[in-house]
């Protein structure tokens, strides 16, 4: 094993979970978050699901070093976990009882795939990756893109509802009424970004978007600007929460082009969620928050409201993190 990939293996098994509440959820010895306090490699994602995302993702960097194998493999755990209601063929059906899942990835130097509205693929991120690297599109999208699946040779999952989101689809269905709740039906997404140690970004972003939406609804999560954007020469940035919100103000390349001009990852989704605020009516039932990192390793987080929280893992440590909110 080399020396660099003992010192990433010894680090991560080092590290200790810091849970929210605990030290506002700061690594140990750290009472804050300062301006200029940067990582290199650095592992972010969204949402408490995003430890296990990023443990497997942190294990690919340190094996081979290549950022976008491990964005890539690290929202792979999070389609492939069956307690998982909102990413993945085991998430909430559209109100047509059908599982329609979103997924995109992009890399620093602007190349970038999705794939939206596409059936029976376990692995949408995977597809997107073939998008960005075997044809010349950016998106595909409903049968094309689960054609493009079959001819690619990814497996072609059985069509049908996992238990518990059986269970959840037959209670809806008693009054068929579509109100989301925030940090619930808007707790959709993995977005994943990364940072490798010679400053090279990542990012990823899966979903099998809102419960109970209109059959063809596809949201922020594969439309690259909107649930996620990577420029190397600046940072990264992925979003999470109510994509038809996200989408009106191209939220994460909003972010990317802020801190372009001069922002900082924090003040950059902070202006998004006022940016957000001020073109959504109706924001007290809208969750929507933002996670970025510049080219230097230093990252940010913000959210409409309380709740939204963030995975971060460096050669330090790793740790869950409440995201500040603007209410």
């Amino acid at each position: 094993m080399s020396d660099r990939r003992k010192f990433l293996k010894n680090t991560l098994l080092s590290s200790a979970l810091i849970l929210p509440g605990s030290m506002s959820g700061a690594l140990a010895g750290h009472t804050e978050r300062k301006r200029g306090e940067t990582h290199k490699p650095l592992i972010l994602s969204t949402w408490n699901h995003g430890m296990a995302a990023n443990d497997k993702a942190w294990e690919v960097l340190g094996q081979s070093g290549d950022i976008v194998d491990a964005v890539e493999q690290g929202v792979m755990v999070t389609e492939n976990d069956l307690k998982n209601l909102s990413v993945g063929l085991q998430g909430l059906p559209d109100r047509e009882g059908i599982v329609t899942l979103d997924a995109s990835i992009m890399k620093g130097d602007g190349s970038c795939g999705s794939v939206c509205f596409v059936r029976q693929v376990k692995h949408p991120i995977s597809l997107a990756r073939k998008v960005m690297e075997d044809t010349p599109h950016v998106m595909l999208a409903g049968e094309g893109a689960r054609q493009f699946a079959i001819q690619e040779g990814f497996p072609i999952e059985e069509e049908k509802l996992s238990p518990a989101a059986e269970k959840a689809y037959e209670k809806w269905k008693l009054k068929s009424e579509y109100k989301p709740v925030i940090n619930i039906e808007n707790h959709d997404t993995i977005g994943m970004i990364g940072l490798d140690e010679n400053g090279n970004l990542a990012g990823s972003c899966t979903t099998s978007g809102l419960a109970y939406k209109m059959h063809g609804r596809v949201g922020d999560s594969p439309i690259i600007g909107a649930g996620l954007y990577v420029d190397n020469e600046v940072g990264a940035a992925t979003a999470t929460g109510l994509g038809e919100s996200i989408i009106k103000i191209c939220g994460s390349f909003l972010i990317v082009e802020l801190m372009r001009q001069g922002r900082s990852p924090q003040e950059a989704c902070e202006e998004a969620v006022r940016r957000l605020i001020s073109k959504n009516k109706g924001i007290d039932g809208i969750q929507a928050g933002f996670l970025a990192v510049n080219k230097d390793g230093e990252h940010g987080a913000y959210a409409v409201h309380p709740g939204f929280n963030y995975a971060m893992h460096h050669q330090d440590g790793k740790a869950l993190v409440d995201s500040k909110s603007k209410f």
